[in-house]
């Protein structure tokens, strides 16, 4: 008597490693294009701001992310364009883009964390303002859009390593428009007998020149 059970076969269930790539590949799509977006529009945003002693008291200041550092929104471009760029090569160049990109990752926070701190745009929009060169800003608040454009360096540097861990796995943009491997058929041009040259190459291309 034959048992039927409900269990899969082994044989039928996805391998470990293609489970890996493809989940792997989700996530470093997702973070990347996020990461990659969080910090431009971040940097768009008001940082910081505080107030310059003027004739008849004081005037606010204000300043944008690319005011203070124009480095995470072009670290955050080159990460987006990594991104893309993983699926377009293969082997070592992969490893090397996704180096990139986590990389880029990295530096989009580095360069977020430090423009927190720095008050120069603001001293200089002061010293714009008051008409005094040695003017500095007072009052210094900062906003959350800083620690923002980190987390999307975050996201960035998330989905480099994720790139250089399983991307030997991703496939590769290219492979959707190559061939399968089937040759072509060649196409004959008529041979014209009257011309040696034409008999020449019909011969090298093993067809008979007499159509027999």
């Amino acid at each position: 008597m034959e048992y039927v059970t409900a269990l899969p076969h082994p044989s039928a269930e996805e391998p470990a490693p293609a489970r890996s790539g493809r989940r792997s590949l989700a996530t470093a799509l997702l973070s990347g294009a996020l990461g990659a977006a969080v910090a431009l529009l971040s940097t768009r945003q008001g940082w910081s701001s505080g107030t310059v002693a003027v004739p008849g008291g004081t005037f606010p200041l204000h300043v944008k992310g690319s005011d203070v550092t124009g480095v995470p929104a072009a670290l955050a471009v080159v990460g987006l364009a990594a991104l893309v760029a993983v699926f377009a090569v293969r082997r070592t160049g992969r490893y090397l883009v996704a180096a990139l990109l986590a990389l880029s990752g990295a530096g989009t926070m580095a360069a977020a964390l430090t423009g927190l701190g720095d008050s120069s745009a603001l001293d200089e929009q002061a010293a714009r303002t008051s008409g005094d060169t040695s003017a500095t800003a007072a009052a210094l608040t900062h906003t959350a859009w800083p620690y923002l454009a980190a987390f999307g360096g975050a996201l960035l540097l998330l989905a480099g390593l994720l790139a250089l861990r399983y991307g030997r796995l991703w496939p590769a943009m290219s492979g959707r428009y190559e061939r399968d491997g089937t040759p072509r058929p060649r196409r004959t041009r008529p041979v014209d007998p009257d011309r040696p040259e034409d008999l020449w190459r019909a011969l090298d291309r093993g067809e008979d020149p007499t159509g027999a």
